[in-house]
């Protein structure tokens, strides 16, 4: 089966993203497609893959994020800025509610996010600060405490966006460390079947550096969920003040952010197109192959390049 898809990245995080409005395929031949495409030794790659569908009820559209694993996440905040642009595009609209997988977002053209660089504003919630719903068994909530389960001293709290996350805060980031940690999420099903994203937060005067180890994906330059999450502990712990927008650093780039105390989250950052292509994937073997690139957005490309 052949598909259309754009190369795009939002904050680094890098995805093909498909128009599969009226494409009809099973989540199962999903997941064989976002393992297929995200896969780095392809011809393709990326940290999962992103599809924009059909909206419903007051949703103009709705989006869905598969891991490079396979799995379906809840949300993705870097790849809803970028099923954002692409159904602005598809619409004519600029602003926009989305449906995804067990929430609703609402969405805006923010202007550029510097000269060349195509931005987006998204504000998600509510967030949800009860660690029993993940599940995460034997836990109501965790805010600024050890979870012994994962076998480290560091104080996490547990934050929902609706996917679910552990932040700590440290003074410098560990990654060994963090792929550790992350990896006790990965393997625990008995106490954490959903698994859970973990990330490490510095605290660098008014902005914060997060680092993260993703669920279904590993150490990843950039994670928008977790950078949400990241923000949220800050204010929650009197780290950020509420409603004050912060720069959010990563390996891949820089959002800004705000969390409010009425659970939500604002993140304005880029959508950025890097090339447009098909590709084939056989569905009984899992394999990618025959790439055609019939466009390349080197400006996006360049203008991303002078953020950084």
């Amino acid at each position: 089966m052949r598909f259309d898809f754009v190369h795009c990245h939002g904050s680094g995080n890098d995805f093909p993203l498909i128009d599969a409005r009226g494409i009809k395929l099973s989540a199962t031949d999903w997941a064989i497609v976002a393992r297929a495409l995200a896969d780095r030794g392809g011809p393709v790659g990326g940290d999962g893959l992103l599809l924009l569908r059909e909206g419903n009820g007051d949703a103009a559209f709705s989006m869905a994020m598969y891991n490079a694993d396979g799995s379906e996440a809840e949300t993705c905040l870097n790849g809803l800025r970028c099923v954002a642009r692409a159904g602005f595009a598809a619409l004519g609209v600029d602003a926009a509610r989305v449906r995804l997988k067990t929430s609703v977002a609402a969405v805006a053209r923010a202007g550029d996010v510097a000269p060349g660089v195509y931005g987006v504003r998204e504000t998600a919630g509510p967030v949800s600060l009860d660690a029993a719903a993940w599940p995460m068994r034997g836990h109501a909530r965790v805010i600024e405490a050890p979870v012994a389960e994962l076998g480290s001293p560091r104080a996490f709290t547990a934050v929902a966006m609706p996917n679910p996350h552990l932040v700590a805060f440290v003074d410098a980031v560990d990654e060994a460390e963090l792929v550790r940690v992350g990896e006790v999420c990965e393997a625990a099903l008995d106490w954490l079947p959903n698994r859970a994203n973990v990330s490490f937060v510095e605290v660098r005067g008014a902005d914060l550096f997060v680092r993260t180890h993703e669920r279904g994906v590993g150490l990843t330059d950039s994670c928008g969920s977790a950078m949400g999450a990241s923000v949220y502990a800050a204010c929650l712990t009197g780290r950020l003040p509420w409603d004050v927008e912060t720069v959010v650093f990563n390996k891949g780039g820089l959002v800004r952010a705000s969390a409010s105390r009425q659970a939500s989250v604002t993140i304005v950052g880029n959508a950025t197109w890097e090339y447009a292509g098909s590709v084939a994937v056989d569905l009984a073997t899992g394999c990618a192959s025959g790439l055609v690139v019939t466009e390349r957005f080197p400006d996006e490309i360049a203008a991303w390049e002078r953020v950084r």
